[in-house]
């Protein structure tokens, strides 16, 4: 993957859900000139353990053999519904960057008192392992979890396609869409 590529395509996912049994999940594929050139959604339950099932379902709506990387607004979406992006990787072939905004000493013990007697949940969140703070041309601090794409690649990636603020344009993109599609019911 050339990384400095114009027409380098990223598929941003990014959820939005509000105390329903369901959160909608949008992926855009955007190009790295900032380009939309498609969209899919899935569902995942609040809750639940199939956001990595809901991620892979939308590369698979896709169907599209041009992308070149999967960038997902965090890991842990719709109430502790934990990502597993190596798994992502691993069946896809893509590289995945995690992408969050806040620092955090993490959420161990969130875990253990809304869920103690589901330690698959709690091993699922320690296998995600340490984010990195990267500071982007912008002034802001990310935390990435980069998989299949060394650190640095992630970084200017990050970088390159953050116009302004924090959050790169494929996963403020997908987040707009998903939460317009959550508020009209489509995505139920």
């Amino acid at each position: 993957m050339h990384i400095a590529k114009k027409g380098l395509r990223v598929l941003g996912i990014a959820e939005s859900f509000s105390g329903r049994e369901r959160s909608t999940l949008a992926g855009i594929v955007m190009r790295k000139d900032l380009r939309i050139d498609g969209a899919a959604f899935a569902n995942a339950t609040v809750g639940g353990m199939d956001a990595t099932e809901a991620v892979l379902r939308i590369v698979r709506l896709l169907d599209r053999r041009d992308i070149n990387l999967i960038m997902i607004g965090g890991s842990v979406i719709a109430w502790f519904n934990i990502i597993d992006p190596a798994a992502i990787t691993e069946e896809t072939g893509l590289p995945v960057i995690v992408v969050t905004y806040e620092s955090s000493e993490g959420i161990e013990e969130d875990i253990l008192h809304h869920f103690p007697d589901d330690p698959a949940r709690l091993a699922a969140y320690r296998r995600l392992g340490e984010r990195t703070a990267v500071r982007l041309r912008t002034g802001h601090t990310i935390y990435i979890r980069p998989h299949g794409i060394a650190l640095a690649d992630a970084a200017r990636l990050c970088d390159d396609v953050t116009l302004d603020g924090r959050v790169p344009e494929p996963l403020r993109a997908a987040r707009l869409v998903a939460r317009g599609m959550m508020r009209s019911g489509i995505c139920e």
